[in-house]
């Protein structure tokens, strides 16, 4: 059995790279994580997720774009999952909706901040959709700004957590 055949659609893949030429990110360098220079107990933590959640009222992505929606939103990491909505139309979003921890967690992350297993939560947490086409922009912009963003909130550390 190959691997393209456990594929949900065979042919998937290189159906996206036929009609979106140089879309998939095919990168061979790894990039090495960084190192952690103080305990877990005392680095404030930041969430980064390709969930599509954000807080309830805010602008909603742009789900429906041909290439993709290249923004992020921020949620405060004190938020309860009531105040939260999934604006997200490229994954199943049931189990989600019954219980937002299972792909945004964000009250375990309040516990283990409110049980000192980590120093504490940045001030947000980072959402944008997964579904973008164009590795450029994705790269260049979104990731960028994210960083950025990270990087202003004082994190020490980063939990990235694909949808």
């Amino acid at each position: 059995m190959t691997e393209t055949s456990n594929q949900m659609r065979p042919g998937l893949w290189e159906t996206v790279n036929e009609r979106y030429p140089g879309s998939m990110i095919t990168k061979q360098d790894n990039v090495k994580l960084a190192s952690l220079y103080k305990p877990l107990s005392e680095s404030k933590l930041t969430f980064v997720s390709s969930a599509g959640v954000q807080p309830i009222g805010t602008m909603p992505f742009d789900t429906v774009h041909p290439v993709g929606d290249y923004t992020y939103r921020k949620v405060p990491s004190g938020s309860k999952p009531e105040d939260l909505e999934i604006h997200q139309l490229k994954y199943p979003t049931v189990g989600a909706n019954e219980d937002l921890n299972v792909i945004f967690p964000i009250e375990r992350l309040q516990e283990l901040s409110n049980e000192g297993k980590i120093g504490g939560l940045t001030e947000n947490f980072f959402t944008f959709i997964g579904y973008n086409m164009d590795p450029d922009q994705l790269e260049q912009k979104l990731a960028e700004d994210i960083a950025d963003a990270v990087v202003k909130d004082d994190a020490d550390l980063a939990l990235l957590c694909p949808a």
